[in-house]
Parts: structure tokens; C-alpha cells; sequence
């Protein structure tokens, strides 16, 4: 860190340039190659963990990653036909839940004699009055159409990674032309392997029992749709800090457009809002830990730059990719200053950067 010279820094540069105009452009293609080899990675994660087990250490670990892989297609098209089947009963009821807004409003501005005042009617045009749920609804289940298309890209790609992953060191080996240079690169692989595939599996397992616990308190606060915002939030939480607040505030406003209640309202949002905190702050820490070892400044930059880069994948994505990026900067003499920058805790000698 103290050597950093002028050359080094215009290196790091003019990498994450590039490494920027290559992942924006590259989005289309890169985008579902990139979550196919997470989802490989969590897999080949649980299936070893599961061969482990007494109960499975006789069942063919090639038929344990082979029931996980139908297993994740499986869940990704049950996904994909229960989200889109509930953005359509929501479009249904929109209009219900508009007009139980309108209601709600009304009694307001007559209780309070506003009614009748021009400012508030001017303030009800340009907010509630500007505001229509079902085009809303609409537009994102447009959206969803053309997120299918990358769905089913991801399951192909998960299924040849899984099918080609044996002889992958094998071709590895082949292309470098000392083994020196290929058991470098198998390193950091591993390295990558092992540190975000046990990131992404307590990852996994925290924002399942999220999403349980969320759905309790929906169904037992009567919200509509319960299961499926109780989806949302455990997906969503996959974005740090914020990813599962915003999960939260559609459930929670839609509750107000069901109920047409401010208390039951704000009941569901002290309710949800426990959960998140205790699952942020007290479950998730003790899990996680510092498996990937970047400062909360460095994932708050990592956040808004894959957003930018790859829209609401990106943003799901930020860590492992900002992660996988630290390790393979340590990797090198010339880069690994940037992997400091990075770390949330180093030593002086930058030996423990990706500790």
C-alpha cells in the first residue's frame, strides 16, 4: 500500500473502466452467465454440505447436485408463474383499492374541513389523484415478460456448468502453459469458491427464514398476496441495507389501499420493521460475520455502480460481484492495493485483506 506507484494507479484505473464498459455493454449476455454460475455455486455449496450428512453419504454426489439442479429450476418457474399471476390479481383489485383510497382521503379532508379549500385539492391532483395502481401493476408485468427470457437462460446455463464442471480444471490446465500459472488461477477460484458460496448459502438460508417469518405476520394481519410479498422481502434482502425496507413499503401501502386503515396499517409496518432488524442486526451478523470483508462505504459504492450497471440483478448481485473483485485484485502485486481499499479490515502487510 505504501509503494503504490503513478503507473499502478492509471492500471487500476483504466481496469475498472474497462471492466465497467465491459459489463455494461456485455449485460445481455453476461447478466444471466453470471447468476447461472451463482446458483451453481450455492448448489455445488449444499450438496456437498448434504453429502456430509450420515443420512446422504451413501447417495451419489452426482445425484444429489442433479435433485438440486431440477430442484432450482423447479423453484424458478414456480416463482415465475406465482409472481405472475399475482401481478395480475393485483391489477384485478386495483380499482378496489383505489377507491378505498379515495374514501379514506375524503373522510380525512371532511373531518378536518379540507374539503373545500383549493390547496387541497391541487395537492390531491398532483399526489393521490396522479397516482393509478393498475397502470403501475401493469407496466411491471410488461417488465416481467422480458425478465422470463433471462430466467430460462440462467436454469440452461446452471445445467452445462453443472454438467461441464468436472472437466473444467482438466481444460484449465490446458490453456496455461506452465502449471505454475494454472494452480494460480485454480487458487483464486478457489478462493472464490469457497468465500462466496458460503456467503451465498447463509445468505440464502437467512432471507428463507425472513421470508417465513414475514409471511406470519402478513397473513396474520389478513394482507392480500401475503406469500407473495413475503417472496419479495426474502429476495429483495439479497440488496444490502435497503433492499428489504423497500420490499416492505409496497405490502405495507398496498395494506392501507386494503384496509383503509392507519392502524392496522402502521401494526403491519411495526411488525415487518421488527423483523428486519432483528434478522439485519441480530441474526445475520453472527452468520455472515465478514465472509466477504468489504467496508459498508465500499458496498454502498458497489450498490449504486452495479444498479447503473445492471439495473435490479445488479443490485441483488453487488456483493458476491464487488467480492470476487477484491479477490482477484489481491491476486495480483500490481492490483492488490485496491483490494485494501476495499477490505473493511486489513493489516499493514495486506496479508489479511481478503481474510
Amino acid at each position: 500500500m505504501k509503494n503504490v506507484s503513478l503507473s499502478n494507479f492509471a492500471l487500476a484505473l483504466f481496469v475498472a473502466l474497462a471492466l465497467g464498459w465491459l459489463f455494461y455493454i456485455g449485460r445481455p449476455i453476461l447478466l444471466p452467465i453470471v447468476a447461472a454460475l451463482i446458483s451453481v455455486y450455492i448448489m455445488l455449496s449444499v450438496s456437498n454440505a448434504l453429502h456430509r450428512q450420515p443420512l446422504l453419504s451413501k447417495v451419489p454426489l452426482r445425484l444429489l447436485r442433479l435433485t438440486l439442479l431440477t430442484a432450482f429450476a423447479a423453484v424458478i418457474i414456480v416463482l415465475a408463474i406465482v409472481t405472475a399471476a399475482t401481478i395480475r390479481e393485483i391489477i384485478s383489485v386495483a380499482p378496489t383499492y383505489e377507491a378505498n383510497i379515495d374514501t379514506m382521503v375524503e373522510n380525512v379532508a371532511v373531518r378536518y374541513e379540507l374539503d373545500h379549500q383549493e390547496l387541497w385539492d391541487e395537492l390531491y391532483a398532483v399526489t393521490i389523484g396522479a397516482f393509478d395502481l393498475r397502470q403501475l401493476f401493469l407496466t411491471i408485468l410488461g417488465s416481467f415478460r422480458n425478465v422470463g427470457v433471462t430466467v430460462f437462460l440462467i436454469v440452461v446455463y446452471a445445467t452445462f456448468l453443472m454438467s461441464e464442471r468436472a472437466s473444467f480444471e482438466k481444460k484449465l490446465s490446458a490453456v496455461f502453459p506452465t502449471p505454475e500459472q494454472a494452480s494460480k488461477v485454480m487458487d483464486i477460484l478457489g478462493e472464490i469458491n469457497a468465500r462466496i458460496s458460503d456467503y451465498l448459502v447463509m445468505k440464502t438460508m437467512i432471507n428463507v427464514l425472513l421470508g417465513v417469518i414475514s409471511y406470519v405476520i402478513l397473513y396474520a394481519h389478513g394482507t392480500d398476496f401475503a406469500l407473495f410479498w413475503a417472496i419479495m422481502i426474502a429476495l429483495l434482502n439479497y440488496i444490502p441495507y435497503v433492499g428489504s425496507y423497500i420490499a416492505v413499503f409496497f405490502p405495507v401501502v398496498l395494506s392501507l389501499a386494503q384496509f383503509a386503515s392507519l392502524p392496522m396499517t402502521i401494526s403491519l409496518l411495526l411488525f415487518l420493521t421488527l423483523a428486519q432488524i432483528t434478522i439485519s442486526y441480530g441474526v445475520e451478523p453472527r452468520l455472515i460475520g465478514k465472509q466477504v470483508n468489504l467496508s459498508p462505504l465500499v458496498v454502498l459504492i458497489a450498490l449504486s455502480v452495479w444498479t447503473t450497471l445492471w439495473g435490479f440483478s445488479g443490485a441483488i448481485l453487488a456483493v458476491p460481484m464487488t467480492s470476487v473483485l477484491a479477490i482477484i485484485f489481491y491476486s495480483f502485486e500490481s492490483t492488490r492495493f485496491i483490494a485494501v481499499l476495499l477490505a473493511n479490515q486489513f493489516e499493514e502487510d495486506a496479508s489479511s485483506v481478503m481474510s
